[in-house]
């Protein structure tokens, strides 16, 4: 049984901060790329930010790079979304993703966090 969990999410004032966790089981964490993904209303769900298996190499949108650091812990099979300087234009789901780039590909997804930024 294949699950990802986020949490984390609710609502902030411009400027504040979130952190997301995304908490995995049912498939071996540690060899999986994961990034996190959002789809706000009316547009194109956004790669966010993402991470190698290991934890040594991170890419970020440009829309949030400098503001939001992605990081993992295999040993707790969880990666996490840090959000600071928050925007009304960060509003939106945020989605796990999980990811193995080897044939067969995988990909695996969680439900989604609300993140609302809004005075």
């Amino acid at each position: 049984q294949v699950q990802l969990v986020e949490s984390g999410g609710g609502l902030v004032q411009p400027g504040g901060s979130l952190r997301l966790s995304c908490a995995a089981s049912g498939f071996t964490f540690s060899r999986y790329a994961m990034r996190w993904y959002r789809q706000a209303p009316r547009k194109e769900r956004e790669l966010v930010a993402a991470i190698t298996s290991a934890g040594g190499m991170t890419n970020y949108a440009d829309s949030v790079k400098g503001r939001f650091t992605i990081s993992r812990d295999n040993a707790k099979n969880t990666v996490y979304l840090q959000m600071n300087s928050l925007k009304p234009e960060d509003t939106a789901v945020y989605l796990c993703n999980a990811n193995f780039p080897y044939q067969p590909t995988t990909d695996y997804w969680g439900q989604g966090t609300q993140v609302t930024v809004s005075s």
